[in-house]
């Protein structure tokens, strides 16, 4: 996973499931570069739609995954953040 100016994000490859309208769930968690108690490891449960190559924030946490879920999540292009391209482009060839 390549690492930005601000830390680098991973995906668990044993979290991905298919959801009914045919996109993807994963678990994947963000490491910031320097943590203190503003910035800390954040858990993100995203969906991906690979034909588009968008994706959602389904929930958030920092102790445990699903901690906070975001019920008014809407697909998003990841508009060049080269952490989450990259982890949509990891997980749709894992897929594939």
């Amino acid at each position: 996973m390549p690492k930005s100016q601000y830390g680098e994000q991973l995906w668990d490859k044993s979290s991905v499931e298919k959801n009914e309208d045919g996109s993807i769930r994963v678990l994947s968690k963000f490491i910031p570069k320097t943590t203190n108690k503003i910035t800390q490891n954040i858990l993100y449960t995203m969906d991906i739609n690979y034909s588009e190559k968008s994706f959602k924030d389904i929930a958030v946490g920092v102790k445990e995954f699903n901690e906070f879920e975001n019920k008014d999540s809407q697909w998003k292009d990841p508009n060049g953040d080269k952490l989450i391209v990259s982890v949509i482009d990891q997980v749709c060839t894992h897929v594939n």
